[in-house]
C-alpha cells in the first residue's frame, strides 16, 4: 500500500503512464550567504543573472512476481543537468532525505552523479537539498519530489522492463553573482550566462579550474535511455537568457540617463 504524500508539481513529466509536456520552472535564489559576504572580497555583478538548468526525479523498476512484499521495487533518485551535463561546477553536494523507515534516511552525496538507489514498496516525498560551492555565495536550495512506483492510466499489468519515470525540469537562477563565481563557470557547458562587455576584467580563475581533468556527466548513464528529453525547455531557457542580457543593457542605459539628468544645467550646455 503506497504511503500518502502531497501531489506532484505541475511541471513534472511522467513516463510509464501518460507523458506530459514539461513547462520550465524558474527558481530564483534569494538566500544570500551572510558568511560569504563577510569573508570574501569578491564583488557581485549587479543586474546579472546566471541560469543553471537542472532535472531532478526518480526512476522505479518493478522487481517482478518473485519480489517480496516489502521489496517490490528498485528505484533511483537523482539530480542531473537538463542536457546531462556535469553539475559539480556549481553543486558541491546533494542531501537526500528519505522516509524515516529507511536505515540512515539522510544520505549525503558529495560527488557526481548526484544520485542514490534503494529498494522498497511505498511511495513518499523525498526532500532534496542542493549545497553550492563557497564562491557561489548562496545558501542551500531545498527541493521536494514525490517517488512514484505505480504508473497511472497504464493499461495491463506492471512490467519489469518499463520503469515509472517522474522528472521535474527547473531553471535555478543566481542573481547578482560574485565575480569569482562568474569567472570560474562562464564557459561551463551546464551553465548559461549573459555576455558582458569585452572591456570587463575578471579576477584570474583558480588553476585547478582552468584544467579540469574529467567532468562527470550523465550522457552515458546506464539509465539515460529513460531520461526525459527537455530540449524544448532548454531552448526556452536560452531565449530567457538572451532577454535577460537585453534587460541588463536597458538597466545600464537607464542609469547613464539618470546620471545625465542629475548633472548641472550649465555643464549640460557646455558639453553640447
Amino acid at each position: 500500500m503506497p504511503l500518502n504524500s502531497p501531489a506532484m508539481a505541475q511541471n513534472d513529466a511522467e513516463l510509464g503512464g501518460n507523458e506530459s509536456d514539461p513547462k520550465p520552472q524558474l527558481t530564483k535564489i534569494a538566500n544570500l550567504s551572510e558568511d560569504f559576504e563577510k569573508k570574501t572580497s569578491s564583488k557581485r555583478l549587479k543586474d546579472v543573472e546566471i541560469y543553471v538548468p537542472i532535472v531532478y526525479g526518480t526512476i522505479a523498476f518493478w522487481l517482478g512476481r518473485k519480489a517480496t512484499e516489502t521489496q517490490s521495487h528498485r528505484w533511483s533518485v537523482y539530480v542531473r543537468g537538463a542536457t546531462n551535463e556535469d553539475l559539480s561546477g556549481v553543486i558541491k553536494k546533494v542531501v537526500f532525505q528519505l522516509h524515516p523507515s529507511f536505515n540512515n534516511p539522510v544520505r549525503v552525496v558529495e560527488s557526481p552523479p548526484f544520485e542514490l538507489s534503494e529498494c522498497g514498496w511505498g511511495e513518499f516525498e523525498i526532500a532534496i537539498s542542493l549545497h553550492f560551492h563557497d564562491d557561489v555565495g548562496e545558501k542551500k536550495l531545498d527541493l521536494y519530489h514525490h517517488l512514484k512506483l505505480y504508473a497511472e492510466n497504464e493499461p495491463g499489468p506492471q512490467s519489469t522492463k518499463k520503469p515509472v519515470v517522474v522528472e521535474t525540469y527547473n531553471e535555478v537562477v543566481f542573481p547578482d553573482p560574485p565575480e569569482d563565481f562568474f569567472s570560474r563557470i562562464q564557459n561551463h557547458p551546464a551553465v548559461i550566462v549573459p555576455r558582458l562587455s569585452a572591456t570587463f576584467k575578471f579576477p584570474p580563475a583558480p588553476i585547478e579550474d582552468l584544467h579540469v581533468l574529467k567532468r562527470v556527466d550523465t550522457k552515458n548513464h546506464p539509465l539515460s535511455q529513460w531520461f526525459i528529453n527537455f530540449s524544448e525547455a532548454d531552448e526556452l531557457l536560452k531565449l530567457t537568457a538572451a532577454r535577460q542580457t537585453v534587460q541588463a543593457h536597458i538597466v545600464k542605459l537607464r542609469r547613464q540617463l539618470s546620471v545625465m539628468d542629475e548633472l548641472p544645467q550649465t555643464f549640460k550646455l557646455d558639453s553640447d
